[in-house]
């Protein structure tokens, strides 16, 4: 019969045999996934880009090579984490008071005379400012 000792022993050995084991397998999936997404890469170039651009059909380490390169340019997808609405929102609120425009963007009621004034003092304005401006380029 086994003492207390040994089957704590024992339970230690299969958690730390299984953890291993489950990260042995977290490393192969990732493999796989990294290889099977290099693969789908270089079929979508070949099967587009060539018709598309005109560019060269590529093997699958340019492809891997590609996304490698996509991924350090544009990220690797982690996201902002789990607040991210929370500090986009806070960046918003602190950032809106500062906003010189917003008083044009938020009053509507006065664009209704737009086109009015465009077609009665716009375009003459227009050519007034543009021949002044040619004349103090040209003078």
């Amino acid at each position: 019969m086994k003492s207390n000792m040994e089957k704590t022993m024992e339970k230690s050995a299969q958690y730390y045999v299984y953890k291993a084991f489950k990260i042995l397998m977290y490393i192969l999936l990732g493999v796989i996934i990294v290889f099977l997404v290099g693969y789908i890469v270089m079929r979508l170039w070949n099967w587009l880009m060539p018709d598309i651009f005109g560019l060269p059909q590529i093997d699958y380490w340019k492809a891997l090579g590609i996304l490698l390169l996509s991924k350090i340019i544009f990220g690797f997808g982690g996201g902002d984490g789990p607040n991210n609405k929370k500090k986009k929102k806070d960046k918003h609120k602190r950032f809106s008071k500062f906003d010189p425009c917003k008083p044009m963007r938020t009053d509507f009621s006065k664009w209704k005379h737009y086109d009015e004034f465009w077609k009665n003092e716009g375009e003459q304005a227009y050519k007034e400012y543009v021949a002044r401006n040619e004349s103090i380029n040209n003078g």
